[in-house]
């Protein structure tokens, strides 16, 4: 058991499967009382019921004043997990970059911005976001979803160095492929960089508690990514030369 997260009121966006519903099912087993947020209503109830919490369906960006108040009107834990996995390149379009954006990284700011007033008064608090080892790296064949993920990364570096000092923990979330729909949904590009290394969500919930019990910022489920992390750092030419093989390489299967 985390003792941190004992009795502690959660919420968990994009539950209702993947890794969302692993989350929940973690911290539920961990003591914690788990508000289950999901577009899908029918989907957030059954994970709710599932682990004993209380389904909170609709939009991440909207739902904290109705969480807080299910958990008896304090947030301990708020998990960003929800997410869109936005294929294609710069031009994609206008309206698939924009849902990227809100979904990806503005909902994380408006969820701060709700959160944050409460946590620093009381000097406590934990944000947890569910980035991808695409936000530090990249993701052939998903301009929107890599640059958005960078994009998510940032906000909870920016979040994690500003309020440290004042007892706000922060974690980010760094997998690579996780068995799930969005990994099904990722097409060929999945299939040759993500598939083959895959895990299942419940490793991904793993990896937080044990960051949490570490009280680790950067949590990788994967953990080989950190080594891709430094290429990238230490030589970004030969980095980007490597994956403008894995490119081609995908290229040519297509």
């Amino acid at each position: 058991m985390v003792e941190a997260v004992r009795g502690a009121g959660v919420v968990v966006t994009g539950a209702g499967g993947g890794i969302g519903a692993a989350l929940a099912r973690r911290f539920a087993a961990e003591g914690a009382r788990v508000v289950v947020n999901d577009l899908d209503a029918d989907r957030a109830k059954a994970v709710a019921e599932e682990v004993g919490g209380i389904a909170v369906p609709g939009d991440a960006s909207a739902i904290i004043d109705e969480a807080r108040e299910a958990l008896g009107g304090t947030v301990d834990v708020y998990c960003a997990n929800a997410g869109v996995a936005s294929g294609g390149s710069e031009a994609v379009g206008e309206p698939v970059w924009a849902l990227a954006w809100d979904v990806n990284v503005m909902a994380h700011v408006r969820a701060a911005d709700a959160l944050l007033p409460d946590w620093l008064e009381r000097g406590s608090g934990r944000f947890v976001s569910t980035v991808s080892a695409a936000g530090l790296l990249t993701m052939i064949g998903a301009a929107p979803y890599s640059v958005t993920k960078h994009g998510a990364y940032a906000f909870a570096e920016w979040l994690s160095l500003t309020y440290r000092h004042r007892g706000i923990k922060v974690h980010a979330i760094c997998p690579q492929g996780v068995r799930t729909d969005m990994l099904d949904a990722s097409g060929t590009a999945g299939d040759l960089v993500l598939k083959p290394t895959a895990i299942e969500p419940a490793d991904v919930a793993d990896a937080l508690f044990e960051g949490i019990a570490q009280d680790r910022f950067l949590i990788l489920p994967h953990p080989e990514v950190a080594g891709y992390y430094q290429a990238r750092a230490g030589d970004p030419e030969r980095w980007l030369s490597t994956m403008n093989h894995i490119q081609q390489k995908w290229e040519a299967a297509e």
